[in-house]
């Protein structure tokens, strides 16, 4: 296994007692837009995922593991790629149940979703989570959750939300964007690994 994996691995440890608070906010949104599961998915990707992939950070302060990672045979770029990585996988593991949740809960309605529709949702997740992410990690990994908790978390969440609602932005309209919108997250994502890579403490 690689450093970068065992990292990873060390975060879904790390985060594995708080799971149930995941699984309310996961339950009380599902409940929220059950009328409404196409906007299902963007929405767990832009509140939960989010808030999954920071957790480390925040048990990191909590329980004082900066002293654990200061101490393991890791570089520093491994550690950094980990906690990317970890991020990804949080957005994957959301995405998948909130396209799972969605589906069954627009088979029950008797309305479709599925084809474009399902694909510009995921679209519109993917670019949503990575630049809510890319603002958060760098800061994340510089300061630590404690100093950076409000601008690292609220203010990315509220510039993404204000960003969505300005722009008008709604399933159908993003039809013609899908693939630029792939594009840019995953290009705002490598900016911002290299610069947390920079910055990062250690």
């Amino acid at each position: 296994m690689s450093a970068v994996a065992k990292v990873a691995v060390l975060h879904l440890r790390t985060v594995a007692p708080y799971r149930t608070q995941a699984l309310l906010v996961l339950g009380l949104m599902t409940l929220i837009l059950a009328r409404t599961p196409a906007g299902l998915v963007p929405a767990l990707a832009l509140l939960l995922a989010p808030l999954v992939a920071v957790q480390p950070f925040v048990v990191a302060d909590k329980s004082g593991l900066d002293t654990l990672y200061a101490v393991l045979p890791v570089p520093r770029r491994a550690l950094v790629l980990g906690h990317y990585a970890w991020a990804l996988a949080s957005f994957l593991a959301t995405a998948g149940t909130g396209t799972a949740l969605a589906l069954l809960l627009t088979r029950a309605e008797g309305t479709p979703f599925a084809g474009r529709t399902l694909a510009t949702a995921l679209t519109l997740s993917w670019a949503l989570f990575a630049l809510n992410i890319a603002i958060q990690l760098p800061l994340l990994l510089r300061y630590g959750y404690a100093r950076t908790s409000v601008l690292g978390t609220t203010l990315p969440l509220a510039l993404v939300m204000v960003a969505a609602v300005r722009l008008h932005l709604t399933l159908t309209a993003l039809h013609a964007w899908l693939p630029l919108l792939w594009a840019a997250g995953a290009a705002v994502l490598l900016l911002s690994l290299t610069l947390a890579t920079r910055i990062s403490r250690r």
